[in-house]
């Protein structure tokens, strides 16, 4: 198939797939746009070796991280490198929900705690991306692929700090900031009028999030958040 569509020429692929659209776009300097995305968010966790030994731990064999959902939306600034290069910086909001599930020989029902926040989490992100792209196939698509890094912070972190540190609540607490590594591949399509594309992401915390632990001090060595996200950008 792959042959068969290479011996067509560029005339069928003129006619199959349309003329080329936003034929300038390329060549400027900067451009800018809007992204809204879905994912997970989860936490990579490692425990201490044998938790029924640890004081305040007796009862508790295992800590388990579940995986949540997450949505954003952001902005979208876009500098020309060269040919095949571009930065990008995309500061976004992104509302993730995760959870770490204490499981106890004692307890009927197992215990759960929200990642420092009852209410949930609103990460700031401000990521810079260098972005690797093909030439145009087909007239109208390209294939990328980028790579950066992360800054995050929890803006409601005054709120779940405070809860965490009432003893009623007996929350975990992670801390405000996160730094991550990010790489990614997607697809550039030129549309008429504006240039859409699909992006998938995948990231992993490079601190180790955990600050204090609630009701079971002691059962975890560290914390790094990492997470899958779906994008669709306009630009």
């Amino acid at each position: 198939m792959l042959l068969l569509l290479l011996a067509t020429g560029a005339s069928a692929q003129r006619h199959v797939f349309g003329t080329p659209n936003l034929t300038s776009y390329d060549n400027k300097i900067a451009h800018f746009g809007f992204l809204v995305s879905g994912g997970t968010y989860n936490y990579i966790l490692s425990s201490k070796p044998n938790l029924t030994d640890l004081e305040n731990c007796d009862s508790l064999h295992i800590v388990n991280p579940r995986s949540g959902k997450s949505f954003g939306f952001g902005i979208i600034a876009d500098l020309r490198l060269g040919k095949y290069f571009d930065l990008r910086f995309i500061p976004s909001f992104t509302f993730p929900d995760c959870k770490l599930q204490y499981y106890c020989y004692t307890d009927a029902a197992n215990e759960s705690y929200a990642n420092g926040n009852a209410n949930g989490i609103v990460f700031l992100d401000l990521p810079l991306l260098l972005k690797f792209k093909s030439s145009r196939m087909l007239n109208n698509v390209r294939a990328y692929v980028l790579a950066g890094a992360q800054y995050s912070r929890n803006l409601v972190y005054g709120k779940a700090a405070d809860l965490a540190n009432d003893s009623a609540f007996e929350m975990l607490l992670v801390n405000a900031n996160d730094v991550m590594a990010q790489v990614g591949v997607g697809f550039d399509f030129y549309c008429t009028y504006f240039k859409l594309a699909t992006e998938l992401k995948f990231s992993v915390g490079l601190m180790n999030q955990l600050q204090q632990e609630g009701k079971y001090v002691g059962s975890i060595q560290s914390l790094h958040s990492k997470g899958f996200q779906f994008s669709i950008t306009f630009e």
